[in-house]
């Protein structure tokens, strides 16, 4: 990679390869990176509903539809860059001979990585049948190279960002919290048999939380220095999550494998979203009044805050989840899985008793200190992304 993939920031010019629009590629990565959380939660609903199917599933295309467009788009844009005198080849870096924008090369490996997936998760399924757990291997690989698509995705508009003028930074801001959003709900479906609603009383939940969150919301607003980063970012996922939970279960869905532990009729989404929103407004509401400060106390206040606003909301919303109020369409404590026993938490509405007391106590503690460190690590990333113009 070149030296000079990463160069101090500039003021707006108007150099030939300026654009005056959005870039085609930027749109594709963005439609691409849809496409797969729309896809990797429709198929985890699938497998919930329906059972182990063929591979061939909608579900599965549209996961798989995300490598192939990163794949394509990012490859014709390397070869055209290194092959052509393109525009780009001013802001592009060399790997191995080959020319092209830094996320491009991201974008392209994260989407080989995902089509390499497949046939391994096919022959998983085969010889072993549904999976017992979200993080299999072949999901595992599919997980990387998925989040590497959307990080090239963050790159490709990053840059892009850092180069145009001031007619265009705007819709690329916010094509960058979009994508931010999206990588915000490919980290959680990581966790999400931590985060469902029978485990929201349990410290595991809030360590895998307070990793993974802080991170995003502070890396969307230091990269792209909006007033509002953080809360946009979070409205995006919530929305996203939402719209799932809504329409899923309007499309029909019958298992087709046994023991059928609970009649299912429709697609089971993935429950209500988590309350981010809540912590990332606070976060926005502060962060003008710490802008002066050092990393490391960004991170130590912002870490914390996050923290104790995340949790007590979430603990409390938690509660109502396994409530009566919450047994409907709206709030989705009505849908179990086919396999779901009559007598597991979920179906009784009891929280899961994780862990004892003193193992609690050090688990919260343990996810105060990873959430000041998320903030770090997203701060420092932020900073990154701020001067790539390559």
């Amino acid at each position: 990679m070149s030296a000079t993939a990463i160069l101090p920031r500039q003021p707006a010019s108007t150099s030939p390869w300026e654009i005056s629009a959005v870039p085609w590629y930027i749109w594709l990565s963005v439609a691409g990176v849809t496409s797969a959380m729309i896809g990797i939660h429709w198929d985890i609903s699938w497998h919930r509903s329906i059972g182990r199917d063929s591979f061939w599933t909608p579900a599965h295309l549209a996961i798989q539809l995300c490598g192939i467009i990163a794949g394509i788009t990012c490859g014709y844009l390397i070869l055209s860059t290194t092959f052509t005198k393109s525009a780009l080849r001013d802001a592009s870096v060399n790997i191995f001979g080959f020319r092209g924008p830094l996320g491009a090369f991201i974008c392209a490996w994260g989407g080989f990585t995902m089509i390499t997936s497949a046939p391994f998760d096919d022959w998983w399924h085969n010889a072993y049948g549904l999976d017992v757990k979200i993080l299999s291997p072949p999901h595992v690989v599919l997980a990387i190279g998925m989040v590497g698509v959307e990080i090239g995705a963050l790159v490709l508009i990053a840059s892009a960002m850092n180069r145009a003028g001031e007619r265009i930074r705007g819709h690329l801001q916010l094509l960058f919290l979009y994508v931010a959003s999206m990588i915000l709900i490919a980290l959680l479906i990581v966790v999400l048999e931590f985060t469902h609603r029978v485990f929201l009383h349990t410290a595991i939940c809030y360590r895998a939380v307070s990793m993974l969150v802080p991170v995003t919301l502070a890396l969307a607003w230091r990269t792209t220095g909006t007033r509002w980063a953080a809360t946009t970012v979070a409205a995006f996922y919530t929305a996203f999550v939402l719209a799932l939970l809504w329409i899923l279960p309007l499309f029909p869905a019958q298992p087709k494998l046994g023991p059928v532990m609970h009649e299912v009729k429709q697609f089971i989404p993935a429950g209500f979203p988590l309350l981010v929103l809540v912590p990332a407004f606070l976060l926005d509401l502060l962060r003008p009044r710490m802008a002066a400060w050092r990393n490391w106390k960004q991170a130590l206040a912002g870490g914390v805050l996050f923290f104790a606003s995340f949790v007590p909301v979430q603990w409390i919303f938690g509660t109502f989840l396994q409530s009566p109020g919450a047994r409907n369409w709206f709030f989705g404590s009505i849908y179990y899985d086919y396999f779901q026993s009559p007598q597991s938490y979920a179906a009784t509405y009891r929280f899961v008793p994780f862990e004892t007391g003193p193992e609690f106590r050090t688990g919260m503690m343990v996810a105060v200190v990873c959430a000041v460190i998320s903030m770090w690590l997203g701060l420092a990333a932020g900073d990154w992304l701020r001067r790539v113009r390559r």
